[in-house]
């Protein structure tokens, strides 16, 4: 069975049209959920939590996507990392 797990984070960006963080050593990392329903859930519940915060965002990443389940090792196994 494949998983299709997701990233939820977020943080402070320079300007709220973009999606530059101001600090990315201060990323708030939610968490990692297995099913895209769990991530919204978290998602939805940090960025209610932050709603008044014009320049505060949080995102889902799917990190399912990042890996190609037909290929036997990812870019970072080839690496030897």
């Amino acid at each position: 069975m494949t998983q299709r797990l997701h990233l939820v984070f977020g943080g402070e960006l320079v300007n709220p049209s973009k999606t530059v963080f101001k600090d990315p050593g201060a990323i708030h990392i939610v968490g990692i959920f297995p099913d895209y329903a769990a991530a919204y859930n978290a998602w939805k519940s940090e960025a209610q939590r932050t709603v008044d915060d014009a320049h505060t965002r949080y995102f889902i990443a799917h990190i399912h996507r990042l890996r190609d389940e037909t290929e036997a090792s990812g870019p970072t196994e080839e690496l030897g990392l």
